[in-house]
């Protein structure tokens, strides 16, 4: 697939990472020369200075022939309107970061669709949605819903009391088929195990099973559920207010910020949540501001290192929940085995709702994970593709992936090797980093 990305930010060049393992034919645009040179250095790629916004330059990217205009820039209005003169040259899919939540209402999509931009990615509302997922399941730190919950992905980390620590898979979910554990997060790697494998303490599982077994599964892995209520805020990011806003009276809010200014504009955007001004690193202001006695704890700081230490401080205060963005990827691992709870990044979020257009997925049905070093995807199997010639068994999958389970005439159900994949079979595929274009030709 031919892919133009126009943006070398953040989200650009992880996203330009990701998909060159894919062996897809990507071009990136950027002004920065030295943010070219670094991906040029790093990737199989191919890259052009000079700004989304001229036809000139996005001739020269073939623009008009790719498969997939990605518009990641900083500016929201370059971005679409890049997406729109990329569409009028004749490219087939187009897709537009965006930073205002007015543009997410769908009496605006007939605009935007005659204007030539098809699909538009928000990351902070995708943000604002995970941390609500974190609030209503306290005991997992992710948590993906597959066609209305007929299936559901959990990923959890295991202490020493679980009764799962230390046992063989095979052991534990062979006999009784109700869940899979379809990929293990072990310090910096991620395993798709085996049934030899064993579960170890401080490992974070994902586990695909249906709902009646959820409850089993929590107490399986040694967790509890915790109500929420109160909930404290530092930093008053866009994620903040689209967050206060999703969620409505549900939780009492209260954010703490540090500069004056923008408390002024949060006082009036998040109108149920009560604005601090203060500096929330200072241990003797969360202490005032009521650190022991909250529920919930979300750092939302520009920095990774602070949010990420002041989750930890959460925890010593006693607090039930904490979630920490964490944008820095290299960070997550490292973050991943401390004790703070759910963590965000913006870009992996962002990747995910572009992976599901990869896929040929409906952006509104279909659901993507994307961890640092792994994916998960629901892939529909077509007529005649090679998942559906044999059993599971027998498809001689790689290592690097795995399937988990499937919906099929609206029902969920786990696979397991004497499984026969139909056509038109919605699947749940794990696999890691740089295995997808092998998924895509099974299922295509």
């Amino acid at each position: 697939m031919k892919i133009v990305i126009a943006g070398a930010g953040e989200v650009g060049t992880h996203l330009a990472k990701l998909l060159s393992k894919e062996n897809h034919d990507i071009i990136i645009i950027d002004s920065d020369s030295q943010r070219l040179e670094i991906l040029d250095a790093t990737c199989n790629l191919l890259t052009i200075k000079g700004q989304p916004t001229s036809f000139s330059i996005l001739a020269e990217a073939k623009a008009g022939q790719c498969d997939l205009f990605i518009a990641v820039t900083p500016e929201e209005t370059s971005n679409v309107v890049a997406c729109s003169m990329a569409k009028s040259l004749g490219a087939k899919k187009t897709v537009a970061r965006i930073d205002n939540y007015e543009f997410m209402n769908p009496k605006h999509n007939g605009y935007f669709s005659r204007t030539g931009i098809d699909a538009m990615i928000y990351p902070e509302y995708l943000a604002a949605k995970e941390i609500l997922k974190s609030l209503e399941r306290t005991w997992a730190r992710n948590w993906l819903e597959i066609h209305g919950g007929q299936l559901i992905v959990v990923g959890v980390k295991i202490r020493e009391n679980a009764r799962l620590a230390g046992v063989p898979l095979k052991e534990i979910f062979m006999s009784d088929h109700k869940f899979h554990v379809s990929a293990i997060k072990r310090h910096h790697e991620t395993i798709i195990p085996r049934g030899s494998d064993f579960i170890q303490p401080n490992d974070i599982i994902y586990v695909t099973t249906t709902p009646e077994h959820i409850d089993t599964l929590r107490e399986l892995c040694g967790k509890s559920q915790k109500i929420i209520r109160k909930v404290l805020i530092m930093g008053g990011s866009r994620i903040a207010v689209r967050l206060t806003t999703l969620a409505g009276d549900r939780y009492r809010f209260r954010i703490i910020e540090l500069d004056r200014e923008r408390c002024s504009y949060l006082a009036e955007r998040c109108p149920d949540a009560l604005v601090i001004h203060g500096d929330a690193r200072d241990i003797d202001t969360l202490r005032e501001e009521g650190i022991s006695d909250s529920d919930a704890f979300i750092a939302l700081t520009d920095s990774s290192e602070t949010n990420i230490l002041t989750c930890l401080t959460a925890k010593e205060h006693g607090v039930k929940k904490t979630v920490a963005e964490v944008e820095n990827i290299q960070f997550i691992a490292e973050a991943e085995g401390l004790n703070i709870g759910t963590i965000i990044n913006k870009k992996l979020l962002a990747s995910s709702k572009i992976f599901q257009m990869l896929l040929d997925a409906d952006v509104e049905s279909s659901k993507f994970m994307a961890l640092a070093d792994a994916d998960v995807a629901e892939i529909e199997a077509r007529p005649k593709s090679k998942v559906t010639k044999d059993m599971v068994k027998n498809l001689n999958l790689s290592h690097d992936m795995t399937i988990a389970g499937l919906i099929r005439d609206g029902k969920g159900m786990l696979v397991k090797g004497d499984t026969r994949i139909e056509a038109g079979d919605s699947v749940v595929v794990f696999c890691l980093n740089g295995a997808m274009h092998k998924i895509e030709r099974l299922f295509n």
